[in-house]
């Protein structure tokens, strides 16, 4: 019967601990919704961006990825993002797929522009750069390597 209650006793242990590092982790990971306005850019390809994802300026979480969207006429991915209402961006800002680390997530990197007239909420960056495929890139350097490798005879 004691064993029985040690085994009890040390399960709750576990999941109490577990509760605990969840909580932790879910207030230390900046998951809170921004609010703000809401802007929108055109990517190529936005492969590993989900909606949530950060916003940033310069390292800084600015905002948040909303939704995303398939253009069916031009087949680009439109990206929602809100970003805080004390950020302005200027006309001609950009925004990129950016990729924290190796092997870490994306978020959108947003990069001012120097234009006196800034984007109004609800608008449009044009200026974009798509995520780059790492599968590919790697493919590349390999098939790339694989050939030159070869010596003539």
């Amino acid at each position: 019967m004691s064993n029985r209650l040690i085994e009890s006793l040390a399960g709750a242990a576990v999941i109490a601990v577990a509760v605990g590092f969840a909580a932790f982790s879910y207030s230390r990971a900046g998951l809170e919704s921004v609010d703000g306005y809401e802007l929108s850019a055109s990517f190529n390809r936005v492969d590993g961006l989900v909606v949530g994802n950060d916003v940033r300026i310069s390292g800084v979480k600015v905002g948040s990825v909303t939704a995303q969207d398939l253009n069916p006429q031009t087949y680009m991915a439109v990206v929602k993002m809100t970003v805080r209402s004390d950020v302005e961006l200027p006309l001609d800002s950009s925004a990129k797929i950016a990729s924290d680390g190796l092997l870490g997530g994306k978020f959108v990197s947003l990069e001012p522009g120097g234009d006196v007239d800034m984007i109004v909420p609800g608008g449009e960056i044009e200026y974009t750069q798509g995520s780059v495929n790492l599968e590919e890139l790697i493919g590349q350097v390999i098939y790339s390597s694989g050939s030159s490798s070869a010596k003539p005879e």
